[in-house]
């Protein structure tokens, strides 16, 4: 399925998704069977949906069930039924970010820049889904995304292989009694942050202080990572310290994984040819030492160019770790529960929540996803002999790989850009996968998953509106681990989905979906799976909307850590041409008044300048769509003579525009933020510049001053440039300008005017 990246609004129809029906699983005397709720394994549709027509009784039932906490089933029996087939249909859009030749061509007819009058490409394309079943000897089923048909099949064969509740630790592991022994030295260990953090029982004291009470806030400076705020709402916890080496039985891995990290860490220090010590780089050292305490992070700070492997490795490490330590933990009490004498209190054996989901990772493409199921893998296999069971691993490989002969030759874009648009760049796909010590299933059912990879888009699309029939969020019920990767890119997509997605996490479940309630934990039965939740934040940049996020939707027990880098110089040093740079000042009385007291800025006393002739070749960026149509709006009333160009604008118009506004046959060109992060094209012609908003990503602000020097004529003494801030643009001020000047900026209410000579200041 292929969509376009493009879209600012959710788009999807009402009734897209594919309805399950899933028996509801009664806590009773008597034992009752338990019905596995197969998925669809397709990675567009792989989550089952929950009929919402039976929401009130379910969420009665639910509440009947919590007096029965002691009361569970002497033995318990697993049948494996088959789904119910659906055909389903969903949106699909334009399929990542078409990459189009600098060229310039003279198609089309109508005039430069026009998009289609509601600025939407066209989101009609559906394609009918077929539901089959895998053949008997579980080969692959793989096909290209790209056709309209694909199979998905239900392995109900193999589904007892990966059900936790069917499996033991022996059957996991040919040297029982090693592992056993193993298993219980590092579960029972007193110092195990997994132990420490799932054990600790929290008192309605203590919820209702979080609830009520503002976070207590210290600093501390760390070599790599620099300035960190630790806050907390619940007693001042101890200020942790990085380590200075890192000793492998200190840090309380799964047993594999101390053998397999350096191994698979040892690669990527090859690949950065760059040779340390340790077998973890200084980031992820201190990185890792905050996951390990479970405390929820906040790193601004990663970028696909730089660090961002790095960062992945080490999330992948601790998700890992937590999911084999979880799991093992469920195995273990398994086999004492078969074991155990009639009458014995099972309350020891709380060891799983409402649904078995435990981690979740959103990422923006589906070359993302691919890089992080490989991690895992690699993190898996011990060694090159002891190769893991991988299901379906060339259908994966199919669906989430790509094509080298697909990207065209010749094409010069930045160095950030080929690394974050590396790979599928698809933003539509879920992958639910299912983890054991020697075992991986990749499409398993999410309610029969460990860990769920997906893009904000693809989980909006299963989560659904308020309203419609069906929707499913119960398999975000039980989430331990959150972890949002390049969150800025998604300011570029569509910030909402994210929203979204923070609003249905950890929700107290509609349907019991087939779980031992006298294996819940009772953080889980008292709805406080918010509180135990660890949320891990990558950004490129510390946008506010990102900060939102990490302020608003995180509730750790444990407490925050933030990364809060103040950058000393802007990206202003890096505008190569002699341009005299005007920060105009906006006086506002509220956040909320910002954006209509910009646009009346901009129209009263910034566009009255620029009316004359004299002042053509204006290009005017504007990061905000909204913005955006309010302004070309404002133009066509006003007739003046203008062309645009935004995420929207077909191949054809975006030529057409280009080459007018170099011509000057257009005097003004107004320029979405979202099309130069897609497209990174070169503005050729620009001699008057206006920033309506200063930019989200600091150095556009550089690339964008830097295409002066792309018109033949070279240096113009009559260039100029001028940028829009208000006092909330703070952060980005800092980012553009450097420390320093944002303070005397937000001080003075006068303009500023700088002054760039060349490649230093």
């Amino acid at each position: 399925m292929i969509h376009d990246v493009f879209t600012v609004r959710p788009y999807f129809r009402a009734n897209s998704s594919t309805v399950f029906q899933c028996s509801l699983f009664r806590v009773s005397e008597r034992p009752e069977a338990t019905q596995i709720c197969d998925l669809s394994e397709n990675s567009d549709k792989s989550s089952a949906e929950s009929d919402s027509e039976t929401e009130p009784e379910q969420a009665s039932v639910y509440h009947k069930l919590l007096a029965t906490l002691k009361t569970s089933p002497e033995s318990e029996s697993e049948d494996d039924d088959d789904d119910d087939d659906e055909s389903e249909s969903e949106e699909a859009g334009e399929s990542g970010t078409e990459v189009d030749s600098e060229e310039y061509q003279e198609n089309g007819e109508a005039e430069g820049g026009e998009e289609d009058e509601n600025d939407m490409p066209d989101k009609e394309a559906a394609a009918g889904q077929t539901l089959g079943e895998e053949q008997a000897d579980g080969a692959d089923v793989s096909h290209d995304p790209r056709h309209g048909v694909i199979e998905e099949f239900t392995d109900v064969k193999h589904e007892s292989e990966f059900s936790l509740e069917n499996n033991f630790m022996e059957e996991e592991s040919g040297d029982h009694d090693a592992d056993e022994r193993r298993s219980s030295t590092t579960q029972a260990s007193s110092e195990d942050p997994f132990k420490q953090h799932m054990d600790k029982e929290m008192e309605e004291k203590e919820v209702e202080k979080m609830s009520t009470l503002s976070k207590s806030s210290s600093q501390i400076k760390w070599p790599r990572l620099g300035q960190l705020t630790f806050s907390s709402t619940l007693e001042k916890q101890k200020t942790l310290k990085p380590d200075k080496e890192v000793d492998m039985k200190q840090l309380h891995l799964h047993k594999p994984l101390e053998v397999t990290w350096p191994k698979v860490n040892k690669q990527l220090l090859s690949s950065l040819n760059k040779s340390y010590d340790s077998c973890f780089t200084p980031l992820q050292r201190e990185l890792f030492c905050i996951m390990n305490t479970y405390r929820d992070l906040f790193y601004p700070e990663s970028t696909a160019l730089t660090n961002g492997e790095e960062i992945r490795l080490a999330y992948c490490l601790h998700a890992l770790n937590h999911v084999l330590k979880a799991n093992a933990q469920v195995l273990s009490n398994n086999a004492k529960r078969r074991d155990r004498k009639p009458g014995i209190d099972t309350d020891e054996y709380r060891d799983q929540g409402l649904t078995r989901p435990k981690v979740l990772m959103v990422v923006p493409f589906r070359e993302c996803a691919l890089r992080i199921v490989h991690n895992l893998i690699s993190l898996l296999e011990v060694n090159s002999d002891k190769k893991i069971d991988v299901s379906n691993k060339k259908r994966f490989k199919g669906e989430f790989g790509s094509d080298p002969e697909e990207k065209p030759p010749n094409l010069k874009r930045p160095e950030d850009y080929e690394a974050v648009f590396a790979g599928n760049i698809d933003d539509h796909f879920r992958i639910g996968v299912a983890i054991l010590q020697k075992s991986m299933r990749l499409y398993a059912p999410f309610y029969s998953s460990d860990i769920i990879i997906a893009s904000p888009l693809g989980m909006r699309t299963v989560i659904g509106a308020e309203g419609e029939k069906k929707r499913d969020f119960d398999f975000l019920s039980s989430i331990e681990i959150l972890i949002i990767d390049q969150a800025d890119i998604y300011l570029m997509q569509n910030w909402e989905h994210v929203q979204h997605l923070m609003k249905h996490t950890n929700l107290l479940p509609l349907d019991s979906h087939g779980v031992d309630f006298s294996r819940v934990r009772m953080l889980n039965l008292n709805n406080w799976s918010k509180y135990y939740r660890q949320t891990l934040l990558f950004s490129a940049l510390p946008d506010p909307q990102i900060n939102s996020i990490f302020n608003k939707h995180c509730f750790n027990y444990m407490g925050q850590v933030a990364v809060r880098n103040i950058p000393q110089i802007g990206s202003i040093s890096q505008v190569v041409v002699q341009l005299p740079h005007v920060f105009r000042r906006l006086e506002v009385e509220s956040l909320t008044s910002v954006i209509d007291r910009r646009f009346q800025f901009f129209i009263d006393k910034v566009l009255p300048e620029y009316r004359d002739a004299i002042m053509s070749h204006t290009l005017i960026y504007v990061p905000s769509y909204f913005d955006y149509v309010r302004l070309r709006n404002y133009f066509k009333k006003e007739e003046l003579n203008f062309v645009h160009i935004c995420e929207y604008t077909k191949k054809g118009g975006i030529c057409r525009a280009r080459r007018f506004f170099l011509k000057g046959e257009k005097q003004f060109l107004l320029l979405t933020e979202r099309f130069h992060f897609y497209k990174r094209y070169t503005i050729k012609g620009i001699k008057n510049l206006i920033f309506y908003e200063l930019p989200t990503y600091p150095h556009f602000y550089s690339e964008i001053c830097n295409m002066m020097k792309a018109t033949d004529s070279g240096v113009d003494a009559t260039w100029t440039c001028t940028v829009l801030y208000s006092k909330y643009d703070a952060q980005k001020l800092a980012a553009v300008v450097g420390i320093d000047r944002t303070a005397q900026m937000l001080q003075s209410k006068k303009n500023v005017h700088l002054f760039i000579t060349g490649e230093n200041e």
